[in-house]
């Protein structure tokens, strides 16, 4: 064979050169398009969490049944993280190889740290619900003692003492401070998911606070530079979506100071159902802040508070002749009783797939980056 010229070196070169910007090109493209199917699949995951459901048969699977922060509608929102983050990962580990290359070496360990936060958000929504639990045994104690008939006056008095400590569990924050007692919030909450057997994954310390970490989640959370969104920008954005409306919803340890921003992009299509939800729990979160503090804006405990009050009206004013004032009531708290009998359990069952799946995605980074660097 010939020897190759300068010529043909340089020829050769270029040719080299063309195919790297080829192939670099067709790379982007493919990013390019991954990230819009991923950001389509984002927005019309959340999209779902907005609109009626179009496979209505009965009046149990109307729209109306459920209401945003409802029970069914929490796991739904659990649903919707989970198929989210399924199709990101499936984004990261098909470029695993970038993992530990700008801009990914700092977005990823930033990501991690999150996912740790996230953990003990879960634990402490996990125990939350066994809280919520609790709350629904005393409502079934006052409707079992107003349900019977005749109605004595001990009858009134059991609902009576029962419906005195729901009202109290369900406004903790302010009853904690009106009271002048000198056990914190924290420490009954965390006191009474010991009792309740907890059922989490563990149990968080006295000081730790729901809502330090979901400021600590949104601390650094900051667009990509250009106003174009990243897939794993998406994905911290989906998650602390998911985490802050959890502890809106369900009673956490130190839930007061939740009316944080959470930096979404209005602008983005992948963003703009979040950007809804987000609103309206918001103004939801600032009116209970205003009444009593904290979080528990289960849509279930706030009707269930309403509810509770005029039985509460009722039972202070009882007199033997006044049965029929409070059947209307009772039995609409039975209802919801009902409803979160058969929805609780399965509530903390899906928080408890989502913490296994965020350790699993979490290991499988870290192996990733192991990979890259070894």
């Amino acid at each position: 064979m010939a020897p190759v010229t300068e010529h043909q070196g340089s020829f050769l070169s270029r040719i080299s050169r063309r195919n790297q910007i080829v192939s670099m090109d067709v790379n982007h493209e493919q990013e390019l398009e991954e990230l819009e199917d991923f950001q389509k699949h984002v927005a019309e995951r959340f999209t779902e969490l907005l609109s009626p459901s179009n496979t209505t048969t009965t009046a149990a699977d109307s729209p109306e049944s459920d209401p945003i922060l409802s029970i069914q509608w929490l796991r739904k929102l659990l649903d919707v993280f989970m198929s989210c983050e399924s199709e990101f990962h499936s984004l990261l580990t098909s470029n695993s190889s970038q993992i530990s290359k700008p801009p990914l070496d700092k977005l990823v360990p930033e990501m991690l740290d999150r996912i740790v936060k996230a953990l003990d958000i879960c634990t402490a929504v996990v125990n939350g619900v066994d809280l919520v639990r609790q709350i629904q045994r005393l409502a079934e104690i006052a409707v079992t003692a107003l349900k019977q008939r005749p109605l004595s006056d001990g009858s009134v008095r059991r609902a009576k003492r029962a419906l005195t400590s729901l009202l109290a569990a369900l406004n903790a924050d302010k009853n904690s401070v009106s009271s002048g007692r000198k056990t914190t919030t924290a420490e009954q909450w965390s006191s009474m998911g010991r009792r309740s057997g907890g059922g989490g994954e563990g149990c968080v310390s006295k000081n730790w606070s729901a809502a330090k970490q979901i400021q600590a989640m949104t601390a650094n959370l900051v667009a990509p530079r250009g106003g174009e969104s990243s897939p794993i920008y998406i994905m911290n954005s989906v998650m602390v979506v998911m985490m802050w409306t959890l502890v809106a919803a369900i009673p956490c340890q130190t839930s007061n100071g939740l009316t944080v921003h959470l930096p979404l992009p209005k602008n983005q299509v992948w963003a703009s159902a979040a950007v809804s939800i987000h609103e309206r729990i918001g103004e939801e979160l600032k009116r209970k802040e205003k009444r009593c503090g904290g979080g528990g804006l289960m849509e279930e405990m706030q009707r269930m508070e309403r509810i509770g009050l005029k039985m509460m009206e009722f039972s202070e004013g009882f007199r033997f002749n006044g049965e029929e004032n409070v059947v209307e009531e009772v039995a609409e708290m039975e209802e919801i009783c009902r409803k979160m009998e058969d929805g609780l359990e399965g509530l903390q069952r899906r928080v408890r797939e989502v913490f296994h799946r965020l350790i699993k995605s979490r290991s499988e980074i870290l192996e990733a980056i192991d990979h890259c660097n070894g």
